[in-house]
């Protein structure tokens, strides 16, 4: 003998075929929407996981600071490629060589480009030895200025160029310049006159050992 059918509570009676469809159906969606939800949630979790590894995993060291140039190393090629002693500026506690190289065209010139260590200082300094040339020479680095003044530095008398406008100049407001045998010798750049003094004075040795070999 068959049993009945079970009373449903809600209904006081028990359910049609119908009904018991309509449950099942309803039950199995709300099933399949839980799962989905729920598996989305676990993919967020493990997408943060893996963030998370990757960002503790990797090194969160300072940048490697880079090697400073070697100017004496670079200089001593250009002496052997020009045969004529070149200047090497001695960079100290205070100076930094942000480039060195040999620059060609109708007058070739070796050039250093200084620039202050300390990040409370500004400006820079080109040191610029242009060889088989003259004070003629320097207003065509100094777009056209000439010289204003002299003064003596080390013992050695210097042309003084003061550019109208550093705008003009490529940020060059003062520039002094010195014959050395066969070769002329410019200090350019951004700093004061007595910073560019200063730094005249430390190449005064290899200025006449430049001026003799010549």
């Amino acid at each position: 003998m068959s049993k009945p059918p079970p009373i449903i509570a809600e209904l006081g009676r028990p359910e049609t075929p119908d009904e018991t469809a309509a449950r099942k159906a309803a039950s199995s969606k709300a099933y399949r929407s839980s799962q989905t939800f729920r598996n989305l949630i676990a993919a967020l979790l493990v997408t943060v996981a893996i963030v998370a590894v990757i960002i503790f995993a990797v090194p969160r060291g300072e940048p490697v600071e880079a090697a400073p140039l070697d100017v004496a190393s670079i200089a001593e090629g250009v002496e052997s490629t020009m045969e004529s002693p070149v200047l090497v500026p001695e960079l100290g506690d205070f100076w930094r060589a942000n480039a060195a190289e040999l620059q060609g065209g109708a007058t070739v010139v070796w050039e250093v480009t200084l620039a202050p260590k300390a990040d409370t200082e500004r400006g820079f300094i080109k040191v610029a030895q242009a060889f088989d040339a003259d004070s003629s020479w320097a207003p065509q680095v100094l777009n056209g200025t000439a010289p204003t003044d002299t003064v003596n530095i080390g013992g050695l008398e210097w042309d003084v160029f003061t550019p109208s406008s550093s705008d003009a100049n490529a940020n060059v407001s003062y520039a002094i310049g010195t014959q050395a045998g066969d070769d002329y010798i410019l200090l350019y750049g951004s700093r004061s006159a007595d910073s560019t003094a200063e730094l005249a004075e430390s190449l005064i040795p290899q200025i006449r050992t430049i001026s003799e070999a010549s």
